[in-house]
């Protein structure tokens, strides 16, 4: 009885933690407006990554309004910004932070334990070229520039296998129509995912859409992992439980229109 009210105050105490991070809650779920991530919080913070929720957070988190030059963002001078969408733990965002010390990376994670881990690690490695987005990274696609991403990224998200939530795939015609604006001319937009039936659909809803087209050439440009990325844990578990894994990479076509043509 005791350890169950220890663990009902410890969650108490977390929930309290969350609704004190503005933008938590921001984004309400319903039929017109569905859900693209699970859950937001996992085991209780360590103390030293609970600091960093604290105090390091606001300082590198987004602004909530629009911003006008994403440059300006970074506290040293970058030449292009990078975008990954759900991040998970971090470690592909990391790689590319540390390898990219010129460019800038905005990490979009409503999961707080991974974004506690991202702050660790740059931390750790001494890393001031990222920035984060703590919720539904379509709040965030809102608030960019046209035309100021050179990369995105959408590695492994949830793949919402059931019928009824595919709608909740991140992946469909209004999010590309945001990426496409978002993408400088000849920007890429890479997608991985061990989910067959959403790299079908990735892949359909990618060619259906004007503003990309697919740069694969042959079997080894899908088949095999970038060379400049590295394996993030959920693609390890994927590979380790024999899974296929497929990286879809797509160009933005610089003389395209931002949105698809609307169906008659």
């Amino acid at each position: 009885m005791g350890e169950d009210r220890h663990r009902r105050c410890a969650a108490e105490r977390s929930k309290r933690r969350l609704s004190k991070i503005p933008g938590h809650g921001a984004t309400p779920s319903g039929p017109d407006n569905p859900r693209f991530y699970g859950r937001r919080k996992g085991h209780q913070l360590r103390d030293g990554r609970q600091r960093l929720i604290d105090e390091e957070l606001p300082r590198l988190r987004m602004p909530a309004t629009p911003v006008e030059n994403l440059q300006s963002l970074f506290s040293g001078p970058v030449s292009d910004v990078w975008l990954e969408i759900g991040f998970g733990a971090g470690e592909h965002l990391i790689h590319q932070a540390e390898a990219n010390p010129h460019i800038g990376f905005i990490g979009a994670e409503p999961f707080i334990n991974g974004v506690a881990r991202v702050l660790a690690e740059a931390e750790n490695k001494s890393l001031h070229n990222i920035r984060i987005h703590d919720d539904d990274a379509r709040l965030a696609l809102g608030r960019l520039p046209a035309a100021s991403i050179g990369r995105v990224f959408l590695l492994f998200s949830d793949p919402w296998p059931k019928t009824r939530h595919h709608k909740r795939r991140f992946v469909n015609a209004a999010t590309l129509d945001e990426l496409a604006r978002i993408l400088k001319p000849g920007g890429e937009f890479r997608f991985a995912s061990d989910d067959a039936s959403f790299v079908r659909w990735t892949l359909a809803a990618s060619l259906a859409h004007a503003g990309f087209s697919w740069t694969a050439k042959g079997p080894g440009d899908w088949r095999l992992r970038p060379a400049d990325a590295i394996a993030t844990r959920y693609e390890t578990k994927a590979l380790t439980s024999g899974r296929k894994c497929v990286y879809l990479r797509f160009q933005r076509i610089s003389d395209a229109p931002v949105e698809t043509p609307k169906k008659a």
